[in-house]
């Protein structure tokens, strides 16, 4: 059995879905709360009940009875970790959130794993660490010491969190930094689904600085094709790593670190274009001040998981867009 977190959130709904195509057995388990629309996460639920392979519990990982309980009663042999307070600008306001979900609620995990035999544990973490970093594209073989948002700096600390078990206690974990993932069943505050809102009802859409800020759009399909691949492949120990150079993104001890993006870069601007061209209508623009937490381009490197596993994310940004707009215009009739 696989345990996945968040999964009524927007990657664990899609991976939920794919584990139980594929003959899977999945317990998913989720908050629900009230970040973004409740109703859109009991939808994604509602879908993935109709799989006969899937279990569900609602429960707060940063609860560490209850996840106690969970892991007791069912012990997984693969746990997914999705689960997180999501949103760079939403930790300005709501810092304490993210210590609970994204720090405790981990370490709630990592424990579950700790003492119930948990064969592999993958947790998301995020393109947000690279920070500071400019140099282009990111590489999970660089430091990533300045981060600018405290969302990143949580999500960094996990990695720190997951490497002090894999080595304590020969965990294997298996980090996944996320770039900008995107498409059907996607999440109301990213770029791409409140575009599309105000395009069509008629309403500026804010663009923050010049509209000049890149971004790395992963589609869900690609993202989860990632995850699955590496899912079967537990982390090893590398036996080239060296205490005196040590490589970031792995270790002496059971525990890796790959980018999960689409190699590529698309401004702003240009993912607003290709928005308008799919929906047929122009956008109003309103362009705001740039925020302190925002990296100014991300772009993947993906050479280690295309390594690892052969598999290299490719489809194309007006694709994605494509099949969202199509998704956005049935769900909302």
């Amino acid at each position: 059995m696989i345990l996945v977190t968040g999964a009524a959130g927007f990657i664990g709904f899609h991976l939920s879905q794919r584990l139980l195509l594929e003959g899977g057995s999945v317990h998913g388990i989720d908050n629900l709360n009230d970040y973004y629309d409740v109703g859109l996460k009991e939808e994604r639920l509602k879908a993935l009940r109709s799989h006969p392979g899937f279990t569900f519990s609602r429960l707060d990982l940063a609860d560490a009875s209850a996840v106690q309980w969970l892991f007791a009663g069912n012990p997984p042999e693969t746990v997914i970790h999705l689960a997180a307070q999501a949103g760079v600008r939403h930790s300005l306001s709501h810092p304490r959130a993210y210590a609970d979900s994204n720090l405790i609620g981990f370490l709630n995990v990592l424990e579950g794993c700790r003492h119930h035999g948990v064969r592999h544990l993958v947790y998301a973490s995020s393109s947000s660490v690279y920070g500071l970093n400019s140099s282009l594209p990111f590489s999970v073989h660089q430091t990533v010491e300045h981060p600018v948002s405290l969302y990143a700096a949580t999500k960094k600390a996990n990695e720190l969190m997951a490497h002090s078990y894999s080595h304590l206690f020969g965990l294997p974990t298996t980090g996944l930094r996320f770039f900008t993932v995107y498409g059907p069943w996607g999440r109301p505050d990213m770029a791409l689904f409140t575009f599309t809102r105000a395009i069509l009802e008629g309403r500026p859409i804010e663009i923050f600085g010049d509209g000049r800020m890149r971004r790395d759009y992963t589609y869900v399909d690609d993202a989860v094709e990632g995850v699955i691949r590496l899912l079967r492949q537990p982390a090893a120990p590398n036996p080239a790593w060296r205490a005196d150079a040590p490589d970031p993104a792995s270790s002496s001890a059971p525990y890796r670190l790959y980018n999960i993006g689409n190699r590529s870069t698309v401004e702003v601007l240009g993912l607003i274009e290709t928005l308008e061209g799919c929906l047929g209508r122009k956008a109003v623009r309103a362009f705001v001040p740039a925020q302190a937490c925002e990296v100014a381009a991300t772009i993947a490197d993906t050479d280690d998981l295309e390594r690892a596993t052969g598999f290299r994310p490719s489809i194309p940004l007006e694709e994605g867009v494509r099949r969202f707009v199509a998704w956005y215009r049935e769900y909302y009739a």
